[in-house]
């Protein structure tokens, strides 16, 4: 079966050429014009991934991925923009965004960013991984951070999620901001690089719970990751529900 791809991009001409490649690459792609017609459709049936325009009449990119990301954190959505300011991408990754291309753009990176996020979509372990930090658990499977003393949990995107998983396999070490960019973004580049800080930012919250667990950014250095010795990371596994 064909992954499904929603393609939302008022600009028909790009959008006509965009969806001949896709298609070529074997994927299934849904056109809509708008905003308005792409929230309709990804509501009508589910979707493998997202490719939004961030300039529409109506509703924009960036409203549609947030309303998008209310309704589902874990589908890969990716921005295809000519607006590739950098105040534009803080905003698309803000928005929930996984990736962020500015056009024009190689279609070859683009079938390949999706092949990417689509095979780990499709990793289905038999078993959960969790990562005990501090008095949370990190559910990497399911996405979520769980604070057993509270019973409060929060859903994680996919991003964030590989980046707390990279955070926590380097755990109590100095950690170079360069190496974080390369193993969870694939590039070291000053616009993933402010996405990053988002992301970093977001995480510090929700380990405020627990003040042992420390997110520390070392100034020209990186960052390091540090718990309370008593509550060193572990790697565990735990057989999924039914």
């Amino acid at each position: 079966m064909k992954a499904g791809i929603l393609l939302v991009e008022d600009d028909h001409f790009f959008a006509k050429v965009l969806k001949r490649y896709l298609e070529k690459a074997d994927y299934e792609v849904i056109y809509c014009e708008n905003g308005e017609r792409g929230l309709e459709t990804f509501q009508q049936r589910p979707f493998d991934a997202c490719l939004l325009d961030v300039l529409m009449p109506g509703k924009d990119g960036f409203s549609l991925a947030r309303e998008i990301r209310e309704r589902d954190d874990h589908v890969p959505l990716f921005f295809i923009s000519s607006r590739f300011m950098e105040e534009d991408k803080l905003t698309g990754f803000r928005s929930g965004a996984d990736g962020y291309l500015g056009k024009p753009f190689n279609f070859e990176e683009l079938a390949l960013r999706i092949r990417v996020f689509l095979k780990r979509a499709r990793l289905q372990p038999s078993r959960r991984l969790l990562y005990n930090i501090g008095t949370l658990t990190f559910d990497y499977t399911e996405l979520k951070i769980m604070h057993p003393e509270s019973g409060s949990c929060v859903c994680l995107p996919p991003k964030e999620a590989e980046l707390l998983k990279y955070l926590c396999e380097n755990a109590n070490r100095k950690i170079k901001r360069e190496n974080i960019l390369m193993h969870v973004w694939g590039v070291d580049d000053f616009f993933v690089g402010r996405s990053m800080d988002v992301y970093m930012t977001r995480l510090r919250k929700h380990f405020r719970v627990d003040p042992t667990v420390k997110l520390e950014t070392m100034h020209g250095q990186g960052f390091r990751f540090s718990f309370d010795n008593k509550a060193r990371p572990s790697y565990v596994t735990a057989a999924l529900h039914n």
